[in-house]
């Protein structure tokens, strides 16, 4: 019986934490809010900006934004965020429109989103609970799946007092952890433990991509789109596949939370493996990154990167910047890079001199757009040419008796050419650098 009542309780609560960051049908009426932190031109439009994003965020996530509020101050409220008097003010414009959310653009702390909520009296949101309830409404496959989940509960677990107010009277006796403990000591025990088998499911799922990944032929080299999100890298992937390819391509920040890998063919019937990955964004959880870096892993594994810029974007070199933290973080931002500038039909004549500039500061930067085709041809040139830097070309002879071995060689590297005799057979092999290690050592076993 005991058993029973932990084991329901454990999905009661289960089913509030998601409730917790639910996507619901019907459209919210919404806020948004941020502080400008100095009094210059140049702070206050990023602010704006951010804002925007914001908006568009809370757009992909099923709110209609109808009323924006910054404040000027350089740090934020400890209560409340705000001063008491925007508090006010919020809280008018709030019964005014009838609005049902309240977003803010920076992470609050469990006692700002209590205080505000209390004064304001709907739900307040932050932005990484945003960005966690847009990933759970987009979330796929079972890796995604469990990658949010463990995301959301460890974004919640300091934040169970809030969401559990109301279960805050003692609880005691057999099977909870002593006499006089409270209900949300119990939940936190109860999502700490799902965190921990969340991890062990994600460890598992990591295993197999291992796996996978290991039985994939190694000869051919692994390109991997990473960007902004929104920024084209699901139509640039589209329009580079071989054949048919049905990646999912939505004007929404996050439309691809999935690695889709393709096939991409280049000249002289060269191939490459092509992944999408989730697009990054200012002020991305750190949890979240945490979670998704079982699918990020297709970025570490990755032999080149394409990092896809939204040209037409006014803010697109800030997103540079966060694309390029973000791949620090990974440990994968000394790969090979190519700079792919899409969406260069969208860039307004009065800024075309950006190319010139960008041309003179990227050594392998490319101006395309996807949509249309732009520039396509030339971007699989520079792919070519970064793949032949990368990697190096030697001709081997394997006796006949250890042809094993010309077969495992054929695994490892692009053949050129093959030329067989009585004895031996000879191939011309391109070896990328990350297989060096491997072909000596086979051809030191057939010398």
């Amino acid at each position: 019986m005991v058993y029973r009542a932990l084991r329901n309780r454990k999905k009661t609560l289960l089913r509030e934490s998601f409730k917790y960051f639910e996507t619901h049908k019907a459209r919210e009426r919404a806020a948004i809010v941020t502080l400008i932190r100095a009094n210059d031109e140049e702070t206050r439009q990023e602010a704006l900006e951010h804002l925007n994003e914001l908006a568009l965020l809370a757009d992909t996530a099923g709110a209609d934004v109808l009323y924006r509020m910054t404040q000027e101050r350089p740090t934020p409220d400890v209560a409340l965020y705000l001063g008491k008097g925007k508090v006010e003010e919020l809280k008018k414009h709030v019964e005014m429109l009838e609005l049902q959310l309240v977003i803010f653009d920076d992470e609050l702390s469990p006692v700002q989103i209590r205080n505000l909520e209390r004064e304001i009296n709907v739900k307040i949101l932050d932005r990484p609970s945003l960005i966690l309830d847009i990933f759970a409404s987009r979330a796929r496959t079972r890796e995604a799946k469990t990658q949010i989940e463990l995301a959301q509960l460890e974004y919640l677990l300091p934040r169970l007092t809030r969401a559990w107010t109301h279960l805050s009277k003692q609880h005691g006796g057999i099977g909870t952890k002593g006499p006089g403990e409270t209900q949300i000591e119990t939940d936190r025990r109860l999502v700490k433990t799902r965190i921990s088998h969340l991890k062990e499911k994600l460890g598992e799922i990591e295993r197999q991509q291992h796996t996978r990944r290991s039985g994939r032929n190694d000869e051919l080299t692994r390109v991997a789109l990473v960007g902004y999100t929104n920024v084209g890298k699901s139509s640039l992937l589209n329009t580079l596949a071989i054949g048919e390819s049905d990646v999912f391509v939505e004007n929404r920040l996050f439309a691809t939370l999935d690695a889709t890998t393709r096939a991409v063919e280049f000249a002289h019937g060269r191939r490459a493996l092509m992944t999408d990955t989730v697009g990054f964004i200012r002020k991305l959880p750190p949890k979240l990154i945490a979670s998704f870096r079982t699918t990020l892993s297709e970025v570490d594994e990755a032999d080149v990167l394409l990092h896809v810029v939204d040209i037409s974007n006014p803010q697109f070199e800030e997103q540079i910047v966060v694309v390029g933290e973000t791949l620090h973080e990974l440990g994968a931002h000394l790969k090979p890079t190519i700079m792919v500038f899409n969406k260069l039909d969208a860039l307004p004549e009065d800024r075309k001199y950006l190319i010139s500039e960008l041309r003179a500061r990227y050594p392998h930067a490319v101006f395309i757009s996807a949509a249309r085709g732009i520039g396509v041809e030339h971007l699989k040139n520079e792919i070519e040419k970064v793949i032949t830097e990368t990697s190096f070309e030697i001709t081997v002879e394997i006796p006949m008796a250890h042809y094993d071995i010309a077969s495992r060689l054929h695994e490892l590297g692009e053949v050129r050419e093959r030329v067989f005799s009585e004895t031996h057979v000879r191939l011309r092999l391109r070896v990328h650098i990350r297989n060096k290690e491997r072909v000596e050592r086979l051809l030191a076993t057939a010398a």
